[in-house]
């Protein structure tokens, strides 16, 4: 018999617990599913748990109670998510995560054939990063021919908590540079190839007058973009990684020594450990940036403003649950505002503004079209709203 619960794995975690409070909020009772049986009772305050001691136990009981809908904030999502989506298919469930590596995502996307054959909605990147931005590039491209050059920034505003980073961000973080190959990357002619780490650097002047930098950084987003806009040249970008060159050297040094199983392990034990220190949010708000170039000269801008990111990344992952729970999906494998459309967004708190503009060629894309850069440039171009001219 089919058990009509959306379970909620990794539930004891920061996701997995503040995802079964909106969840809550919205009249639904999850099922927390995961190692620590105390965490979980007192995570679920009194609502059903299960206890399983690894990720092939997690998707044994899946697969033997057959939850209506999987919720994975279980990472590294490169290793935990195969195997729960293989397990919510044969058990007819519904499955999405909040994976956010470029990696994990084409994996995930992969299955969109077994998810069809089995009727079953598979949906990666139910966070901040692909949702936001992916929503801006469906609305611009919205009854538009393919793309010619896509670029995307995330500049995200997260309230820190006090106390420790916790086992799976710090795994998701520092395998996503072990398996990366190149810890940078984007799609050029319809590739996704090797690209120098927080290069193309951009000047952002946001809607409401704050000028942040934003620099390449290889997240999911970058496959949600290229999959929205139909684009061969694609760069995503994100405000929360230094610009300077000197990164761009260190990084691949780091990933190749983390492809080392025991030092990457060794170093998300001793990451997980590290304790944050309580912050309020940088700025007022999140904002999630597109600017798409067409072939017949055209460039759209979009603009995706949001409020603390972490918490819009806990109201797609519930909105997206329950919508999967009232059968409101179809059968394959999706990123959210690819199923939904990006309204999605707006009903997660998110508001868009967006403008239309003459393009000047590759620099009004922000370099998405692959124009190199100088690295000692002591200003990077600068693209504004109002959008401004480019000289």
């Amino acid at each position: 018999m089919r058990c009509h619960h959306v379970w909620v794995l990794g539930g004891s975690g920061r996701s997995g617990r503040a995802i079964a409070e909106e969840l809550r909020a919205g009249g639904l009772e999850p099922v927390l599913v995961g190692r620590d049986g105390a965490r979980l009772a007192t995570a679920a305050r009194g609502g059903p748990t299960v206890v399983v001691g690894s990720i092939a136990e997690m998707a044994a009981a899946i697969r033997r109670e057959r939850p209506a809908v999987v919720v994975n904030t279980v990472g590294p999502f490169v290793r935990t998510a195969e195997p729960l989506v293989a397990a919510a298919l044969a058990a007819g469930a519904h499955y999405l995560d909040l994976a956010n590596d470029v990696d994990a995502a084409t994996a995930t996307l992969s299955r969109d054939t077994a998810a069809r054959e089995a009727g079953r909605t598979v949906v990666t990147g139910a966070g901040f990063g692909v949702t936001a931005t992916e929503s801006v590039v469906v609305r611009l491209c919205r009854d538009e021919p393919a793309a010619t050059a896509v670029r995307v920034d995330m500049v995200p505003s997260v309230e820190l908590v006090e106390g420790p980073l916790g086992e799976a961000i710090a795994a998701s973080v520092l395998e996503g540079f072990a398996q990366g190959g190149s810890p940078g990357r984007r799609y050029r002619d319809g590739r996704l190839v090797p690209t120098r780490f927080a290069g193309d650097p951009l000047r952002l002047r946001l809607p409401d007058g704050e000028q942040v930098t934003t620099v390449a950084m290889p997240f999911g987003e970058l496959v949600a973009a290229q999959r929205a806009s139909r684009a061969p040249d694609v760069v995503s970008a994100t405000s929360e990684v230094p610009s300077s060159p000197l990164l761009g050297l260190i990084v691949p040094v780091i990933g190749a020594i983390l492809r080392l199983g025991r030092v990457r392990r060794f170093a998300i034990r001793r990451v997980a450990g590290l304790r944050l220190t309580a912050r309020p949010r940088p700025r007022e708000h999140s904002w999630a940036h597109a600017s798409v170039e067409w072939s017949d000269g055209r460039v759209r801008e979009g603009w995706l403003r949001l409020g603390d990111a972490q918490a819009f990344t806990v109201s797609v992952a519930a909105e997206v649950a329950r919508r999967l729970l009232a059968g409101d999906g179809r059968p394959g494998a999706f990123t959210p505002a690819a199923l939904f459309g990006p309204g999605l967004a707006e009903t997660c708190g998110g508001e868009y503004r967006d403008q239309e503009r003459a393009g000047t060629g590759a620099d009004s894309v922000g370099g998405a079209t692959g124009t190199t850069r100088s690295s000692g440039a002591k200003q990077p171009p600068t693209s504004s709203y109002p959008p401004a001219t480019r000289s």
